[in-house]
């Protein structure tokens, strides 16, 4: 059995508890509220264990909350985030669950999201899918998030021609310019394509790759 000895807030949300054995507990108001909580309060060892459990929960919610409204993020990327802060791992994946109840998370939508801010900065979709991988989106998601790709024969032919300075490019100038758009994601197909539409433009006679 411990008793509450000091109930002192912190923060418009927080407060710490202080117990007679010694023991310091950061708490939220939530916590508070649902635990009838109090100085003078006795608590049982298990009511003590609930009361930390539900307090490092609340903490690790809020942490969470912060987190998401500094910027978008997948469920795993919050997850990760919430353990690399030193939030213990079940508590980060029940706080990343609880968001993604209230719609606070949504993987598709986050994917589709990656999918325009990639292709905007001209990533094609080899590039873009190992930037889902790396976001920690799930591959299902993958194939429906790609659709929000848009056209982007002028995307390559903005970047083929701001490789290629000459009307009339050598092999070799053509192999640097088809290995830099092969880094940014996109298929040889495309490239090729690429290419002959630009030496079309040009009206130059070298041959494709």
């Amino acid at each position: 059995m411990v008793i509450l000895t000091e109930l002192k807030q912190t923060g418009p949300e927080t407060f710490l508890a202080r117990f007679d054995n010694g023991e310091e507990l950061k708490t939220t108001l939530n916590v508070v509220m649902d635990q009838s909580l109090f100085a003078g309060k006795k608590l049982d060892d298990a009511e003590f264990e609930a009361c930390r459990d539900a307090s490092s929960l609340s903490r690790c919610k809020q942490r969470a909350l912060r987190i998401i409204g500094m910027r978008a993020m997948s469920v795993k990327e919050l997850t990760d985030r919430l353990t690399e802060k030193g939030e213990r791992p079940e508590d980060a994946e029940a706080a990343s669950q609880w968001l993604l109840e209230m719609h606070l998370l949504d993987d598709q939508q986050y994917a589709e999201m990656c999918v325009r801010h990639y292709a905007a900065k001209g990533y094609g979709p080899g590039r873009i899918r190992s930037e889902l991988y790396r976001r920690g989106i799930p591959k299902d998601l993958w194939e429906n998030a790609m659709e929000a790709l848009p056209e982007q024969d002028d995307q390559i032919d903005r970047l083929l021609r701001r490789k290629l300075r000459s009307e009339d490019p050598d092999k070799n100038e053509l192999r640097k310019a088809s290995d830099y758009l092969y880094r940014r994601g996109f298929r040889w197909e495309e490239i090729r394509a690429a290419i002959q539409r630009y030496q079309e433009e040009m009206g130059a006679d070298a041959d494709g790759l």
